[in-house]
């Protein structure tokens, strides 16, 4: 099989690729040359209905499929996702801007790694028993929904793309998905993998278009029972608004605006390579990247002279080539994050490095690049410290105390993730048990194990992911009693 890419995209319904029923596509831009590289379609109400007939027809026959022959057609997609894990990274980064070998170390591999992850799982699935002496037992069947609709960003398009679909087809759910319409090229392709391992037609859909006319029609759709989001919190308001009166089922992944903790008796090393990832990765277009660096005062000066030497050292451009960072996903976003660049020096702000737009030639002379971006100054009641950027910009905040440490962590509306540098294993737990965050992160980064639960608290989401948390999400959980 061959990962063949047309220009004009097309809908993957009830096994087969068709256009939208309007007729109507939207540009596909690659952000590294500025250039229309493809044209995807812009689906709507009669492609969801129509998507949710092929789904209806096959959850049948695949909600009682054997769990054993379920794994084997999913690690059969996780296996084909390898074998064209080069094909996928280029697609990934024409359509991201992310670099090539960004997109090959993580991005690909992980959407493997969610497949076969999910497929073994639903092996050891196991449902609860629990006895009433010399009277019942009681057990609980764990049964799939139904169909369920799954959204996903554009940061990292088959990574999180493949983080919802497997763990709900594993489950024995039939599933409407839509990636973003900014990074749809992967989700494509995925659906010519899907249909090459045997997957039965109408199990997955997968349906292209904007949030308004495509996405809020999954969320909609009286049929489709369960909603997974990963998107802006602004998004996950809207969905929430429609979905909640219709008693659906809602797992949202919001944004994060996530604090870093440096103390002085950290492992300075490791902190400071690990604190350059954390900052940059990905041009920081990752919810996870702790975009507000917390650091002990008695180190700040010496952290933000080595950080800001580290920094320049990041090369930004082509993503074909050996550069460590990438291009801006898109010309809005592009604009977005300078205009919060520059709202951070009205608010007072000091840029230390960065805080512009970067003219390349060649190939790459009208994409979207931004220097790595370092801000200092700012409180922790400005724009620039509460509002999530997702961007290459952080700021640096100093604090002399653990409880002033915690209280600028959690000065946001914002509780995803946090990462804490400290050897001292007292000052660690504290930091942990207090910090308003569903993750925590104790002297390393996005160090994940796909068993734990993923989410946030407050503005960054409701509800878990991962592990048999998603499992769980999927399913419906019902109680048998059985007197004796």
């Amino acid at each position: 099989m061959q990962l063949t890419l047309p220009f004009h995209l097309e809908n993957f319904i009830g096994g087969n690729f068709i256009g939208p029923l309007s007729g109507q596509f939207i540009d596909n831009i690659n952000p590294a040359t500025g250039e229309v590289y493809g044209l995807i379609p812009n689906s709507n109400q009669k492609d969801i209905d129509l998507a949710v007939n092929f789904a209806q027809k096959a959850f049948n026959e695949w909600s009682v499929t054997s769990s054993e022959k379920r794994f084997q057609i999913l690690n059969k997609i996780a296996d084909l996702i390898d074998e064209h894990s080069n094909e996928l990274a280029l697609a990934e980064t024409n359509d991201n801007g992310k670099p090539l070998w960004l997109s090959k170390k993580v991005d690909i591999y992980r959407a493997a790694a969610n497949f076969r992850f999910f497929a073994t799982g639903i092996m050891h699935f196991a449902a609860e028993s629990h006895s009433m002496e010399n009277k019942a037992v009681n057990y609980t069947l764990r049964q799939p929904i139904g169909i369920v609709g799954c959204i996903s960003p554009w940061n990292l398009p088959l990574y999180l793309f493949t983080w919802k679909i497997a763990p709900a087809l594993a489950a024995g759910n039939c599933v409407i998905a839509k990636p973003s319409e900014v990074t749809p090229v992967t989700a494509f392709l995925l659906g010519k993998i899907c249909k090459e391992a045997g997957l039965p037609d109408g199990v997955l859909n997968i349906v292209h278009g904007n949030g308004p006319s495509c996405g809020e029609a999954i969320v909609n759709h009286p049929t489709i029972k369960a909603i997974s989001f990963t998107g802006s919190t602004r998004a996950g308001e809207r969905i929430a608004s429609i979905a909640a009166p219709m008693f659906k089922k809602l797992s949202l992944e919001l944004g994060g605006k996530n604090p870093n903790i440096i103390f002085a008796d950290c492992n300075w090393e490791k902190m400071m390579q690990t604190s350059l990832q954390s900052s940059f990765a990905n041009q920081g277009q990752i919810c996870l990247c702790g975009s507000r660096i917390l650091i002990e005062a008695t180190v700040y000066e010496k952290f933000k002279t080595e950080f800001i030497e580290k920094a320049k050292l990041i090369t930004v451009g082509d993503p074909l080539e050996n550069n460590k960072q990438g291009a801006i996903v898109s010309k809005m976003h592009f604009d977005k994050i300078l205009n919060c660049i520059e709202t951070a020096k009205q608010e007072g702000g000091k840029i230390l490095l960065g805080g512009k737009a970067i003219k390349t030639s060649g190939r790459c002379a009208n994409g979207y690049f931004i220097e790595p971006t370092i801000i200092e100054g700012l409180g922790p009641q400005c724009k620039t410290n509460t509002e999530e950027i997702f961007g290459p910009v952080v700021t640096l905040q100093p604090f002399n105390t653990l409880e002033e440490a915690l209280q600028l962590a959690n000065a946001t509306n914002y509780g995803l993730a946090a990462t804490v540098w400290t050897q001292d294993i007292s000052k660690a737990n504290i930091i942990a048990s207090k910090i308003e965050s569903g993750i925590v992160w104790v002297n390393c980064w996005l160090l994940r194990d796909l068993r734990t639960p993923f989410g946030g608290t407050k503005n960054s989401g409701v509800g878990r992911e991962g592990g048999w948390e998603a499992l769980k999400f999927f399913t419906e959980a019902k109680n048998v009693c059985i007197e004796f």
